[in-house]
């Protein structure tokens, strides 16, 4: 233990050596070294690109606790809602072919698209579907994709808009939204024939010479250098199946590494122009610019380490301003795979950090990002990996102590009768579909028909709520069932919550409304 203590110390030591001057390699791997023995993470990757070359690029840790084998620079990772930009780019490229308008209606291509209201639905146009600003909540139908292995169909997405109730008056708030950015990859397939994979692989990453990057999972045929995903529970790390592809990976589907990544962050960096000489160009200035530019406001972060003033969302991009420079980043999340990319144009700066482990995988892609740019931006060390650390402890012990209180509660209920069969039926919601509560063995149980991972046994809580535990384990997506009966005391209907303060706000059982038909 005193050994390793000292081996934390000489880490931090070196990470505090680069103190109001731009970082080293050598200061890099300190970094990331120091953040990997703070965080429980199997492996990640980290690129840094400067002035139009990758000047960093380099693997820690391993891509499976089973196989031990080693993260390297050309490793893939599941990039999650990274790809959102690719699809914006995509489109960036048929609107400068002539062939869409940021401006057109989506009704014009998907003419069966339906929103919540007719004055919504007629002017939804294709900006729309990528700057978060629909009307609709936090996540709003993620339960559709989420977790995954569910049957829901592209034309179960268009159709099911018209179901889901807005939380806000449409383009006036920024809500962060998955399902219409499916919606887009629609729209590529429709406009340009072929499929948003086809296109992003023929339209994007071959001009780049993105060699490793792959638009879906099922198209890496060899994944001997594959990140797998992992989680982390009680200090343990557990392997995870990889995230089955969705109706198309528009808002998350590209796997990639940090090299083929720092390609797509110099591109960038010079404005959508590429090549030895800046020769080539994927996308025109005045494309690139509509992107980088704000389209929905957000909430600046006002503290003074930054002096930020701005931010907000452009076309798959989050836009603010630091030491009085603009910054551009997204950060990416599937079930044990995250990733961060930030880019500083006006120092020609790009970090990227890929991990294959949730929720202290932010705390890696979050704590060495920052402290990169800080020191190109000539700021003092913040120590951002102990910072986040605390923050990421404090966090986790808070969601501890509201489930375990939770589930004490249960134990203390363990012995009072409950009539299950006033519960038992089945319940239908207009977008989700049936969900069926059922006794097995003389448990009750609960399964939604068309999500098959979402199935597990409810326990009596309170009243006329149970607390569900769910058979799926990869994230912690447990939640409150609170049924309402009628004048017989027979369930009718129920609504549902996550349990947790940290539940992934894709888990949106909140937007359910559960009637009974059977």
């Amino acid at each position: 233990m005193k050994i390793k203590k000292q081996i934390f110390l000489i880490l931090f030591l070196s990470v505090g050596s680069y103190l109001n001057a731009q970082i080293t390699d050598a200061g890099i791997d300190s970094l990331v070294e120091y953040a990997l023995s703070k965080f429980n993470v199997a492996g990640t990757a980290v690129g840094v690109v400067k002035d139009g070359k990758i000047i960093y690029a380099k693997g820690f840790g391993t891509t499976s606790v089973k196989s031990g084998k080693p993260v390297n620079e050309y490793t893939d990772f599941a990039i999650a809602s990274n790809s959102k930009a690719f699809t914006t780019t995509a489109l960036a490229i048929l609107e400068q072919e002539g062939k869409i308008k940021w401006t057109d209606k989506v009704v014009d291509y998907i003419p069966e698209f339906r929103m919540y209201a007719p004055y919504v639905t007629e002017n939804f146009n294709i900006e729309d579907l990528l700057t978060h600003r629909s009307g609709l909540g936090l996540g709003m139908g993620d339960l559709m994709i989420f977790p995954d292995g569910t049957d829901f169909t592209m034309e179960d997405i268009i159709r099911n808009f018209q179901y889901f109730k807005p939380v806000s008056a449409f383009r006036t708030k920024y809500d962060y939204d998955n399902l219409l950015y499916l919606v887009a990859g629609e729209l590529v397939k429709r406009v340009s024939g072929m499929t948003w994979e086809d296109f992003i692989t023929e339209k994007i990453l071959k001009p780049l010479e993105m060699e490793h990057t792959y638009a879906s999972l099922d198209r890496m045929k060899d994944k001997s250098n594959l990140a797998l995903p992992h989680a982390n529970s009680d200090s343990t790390l557990s392997l995870l199946s990889s995230f089955e592809p969705m109706v198309n990976g528009a808002a998350g589907g590209i796997y990639s590494n940090v090299t083929d990544l720092g390609k797509w962050m110099i591109m960038h960096l010079n404005n959508g122009a590429y090549g030895d000489s800046l020769e080539n160009r994927l996308i025109s200035e005045k494309n690139h610019y509509e992107m980088w530019k704000i389209h929905t406001v957000m909430d600046a972060d006002r503290g003074p380490r930054y002096n930020s003033h701005f931010k907000g969302y452009g076309l798959g991009w989050v836009l603010t301003d630091v030491t009085g420079k603009m910054s551009v980043s997204h950060t990416g999340g599937l079930p044990g795979m995250l990733s961060r990319v930030v880019m500083i144009p006006d120092i020609k700066l790009g970090v990227v950090v890929l991990t294959n482990t949730s929720d202290d995988g932010a705390g890696v892609f979050y704590s060495v990002t920052r402290a990169i740019v800080d020191s190109y931006l000539g700021l003092d060390n913040n120590k951002w990996v102990d910072k986040f650390a605390a923050y990421f402890a404090m966090r986790q012990n808070k969601g501890d102590e509201v489930t375990g209180k939770v589930w004490d509660k249960v134990e203390e209920q363990v012995n009072n009768p409950v009539d299950t069969a006033a519960y038992v039926g089945v319940y239908r919601d207009n977008w989700f579909g049936n969900i069926e509560v059922y006794t097995k063995d003389g448990e009750i149980r609960i399964k939604c028909i068309r999500n098959p991972k979402l199935k597990g046994r409810m326990f009596f809580y309170n009243a006329n709520t149970f607390a569900v535990k769910w058979d799926y384990k990869d994230m912690n997506a447990d939640a409150f069932a609170m049924f309402t009966l009628d004048e017989n005391g027979k369930a009718v209907g129920f609504k549902m919550k996550g349990i947790s303060p940290n539940i992934d706000f894709s888990f949106d059982f909140q937007d359910l409304d559960l009637k009974r038909v059977e």
